[in-house]
């Protein structure tokens, strides 16, 4: 990195007093609408069954423009788009359609980008919406790379943009109860928390298949190194939106389930132990990795990370899935029960436990001692209302970033194996090249977020 690794992290935690920056015609006295312009960038699945569909159902949010590479999805998402519009007799919506994203930050009446890409791509566009003076909402996890996610994170405070990570479960009453009983010292000193995530399957077709020719292939891959193209590593051109696609078990583009359901979990035990701004001391992982088949992210794990005061917390595929914090008083047990993020998302076992459940229902009774921040609306509501309040977000940029580098600290644990010693104030191993080398990846020109960065800081110096 170009700038020292101290300077370049405490920026990160500078410049959260936000000037004036709400759109004069949203708070203008002649504004007909009041409308926060959305740019939706990504088409598919994460975005038409959250995001867009979420801006979609919200007050004072405005879609104006869709982007994405493949231009059947593109299609496909503005008539799906422009008949729930229709359906909420919104008169005459026409939005703007681009292969490029570019072509939409770069626009002076878009307020805001929605980030519903695969996760490779997740940073970089943060990174040049946030420079382009956008605000973002950006689903999960935030980075490929604990490196490419302090980059996002730095660019989002630099730019003084409003951030909001796509972690609903924040906005979720029964997680902010649990977190607020934990925080009030129900439970007494907490001596572990126990984290049970769902896996992911192994298999995937590997032969090799011409790109289609509504697909920009090279782009897609982005940072990513060049492969041939084949449809169980991207997504699948002849089934529902909906469908699970094959990039989410790809490590060529993510970490797999210890990111992807990873950076919910780990949200909440950070956010319950006041651990938002830290992380882990020491981590020691082991992860079954597949050797046939395409799909190559982790399979079953067994990860500990102790955080500072000597707190284990252990995340393991045979947990139920959610989280339990234990402590000398009994334990709390939160989840989302049965509730799916998605229609294929998969369920692991356990999922018939109670969302929110105790070793003794008084520990989680009556008025919490301590509040969180509760601002009791749906998550992207919040987010176009913090935009007009110019008031920070539940999730903002690093928060969103250090919670995804516990997640991916447990990544690199179970590559290596054995036990390793984390500085989370330099973002790096100590004493441990080897374990460095993982924090971040080989950008493929013209791509990568590192890349966008120091061209956009340049260019606004200059």
């Amino acid at each position: 990195m170009k700038t020292s690794r101290k300077t370049f992290i405490q920026s990160a935690a500078a410049a959260l007093a936000f000037p004036a920056i709400v759109p004069s015609r949203v708070l203008g006295a002649g504004s007909p609408s009041h409308m926060i312009h959305i740019a939706q960038i990504g088409c598919g699945r994460i975005a038409r069954d959250m995001d867009a569909r979420g801006f979609l159902g919200t007050k004072g949010a405005m879609l104006v423009g869709f982007a994405d590479l493949d231009s059947k999805r593109l299609a496909n998402m503005a008539a799906w788009a422009k008949e729930a519009y229709a359906k909420q007799k919104k008169g005459k919506v026409e939005f703007t359609l681009v292969k490029d994203f570019h072509d939409l930050i770069s626009r002076a009446d878009v307020d805001a980008v929605s980030i519903s890409t695969p996760d490779h791509w997740h940073a970089q566009v943060a990174v040049e919406a946030a420079f382009a003076g956008k605000h973002v909402y950006m689903q999960k996890p935030a980075s490929l790379t604990i490196r490419e996610g302090r980059i996002f994170s730095n660019a989002v405070t630099e730019n003084k943009r409003i951030f909001l990570l796509g972690s609903q479960q924040r906005s979720w009453k029964h997680f902010i109860d649990a977190c607020e009983y934990v925080r009030s010292g129900r439970l007494g000193k907490i001596t572990k928390i126990q984290i049970g995530l769902p896996g992911d399957p192994a298999g995937g077709r590997t032969e090799e298949m011409p790109v289609p020719e509504n697909l920009d292939y090279d782009f897609w891959l982005g940072s990513t190194p060049q492969v041939y193209y084949t449809e169980d590593r991207v997504h699948y051109q002849n089934k529902d939106v909906s469908a699970r696609p094959g990039w989410l078990r790809c490590e060529q583009f993510g970490a797999g389930m210890i990111t992807g359901w990873g950076s919910h979990h780990l949200d909440i035990a950070h956010w319950a132990m006041d651990w938002e701004k830290i992380g882990p001391t020491t981590i020691e992982g082991k992860g079954v990795f597949p050797t046939k088949g395409l799909w190559d992210v982790h399979g079953p794990y067994d990860i500990h990370l102790t955080y500072p005061g000597g707190v284990d917390m252990h995340v393991w595929d045979k947990y139920p899935n959610g989280i339990r914090f234990i402590g000398e008083k009994g334990w709390i047990f939160v989840s989302r029960g049965a509730t799916r993020a998605t229609a294929s998302d998969p369920v692991a076992p356990g999922t018939a436990l109670k969302a929110l459940d105790a070793s003794d229902v008084k520990l989680i009774s009556g008025e919490p001692e301590v509040k969180l921040y509760r601002h009791g609306l749906a998550h992207h509501q919040h987010f176009i209302e913090c935009i007009k309040a110019n008031k920070e977000s539940v999730v903002p940029a690093e928060t969103a970033h250090r919670s995804c580098t516990a997640c991916l600290l447990s990544w690199i644990g179970m590559k290596l194996g054995r036990r390793l010693t984390w500085d989370y104030k330099t973002e790096t191993f100590v004493n441990d090249p080897e374990a460095d080398a993982l924090l971040a990846r080989t950008e493929r020109a013209p791509y990568g977020a590192q890349r966008a960065y120091d061209r956009l800081a340049k260019q606004k110096k200059s």
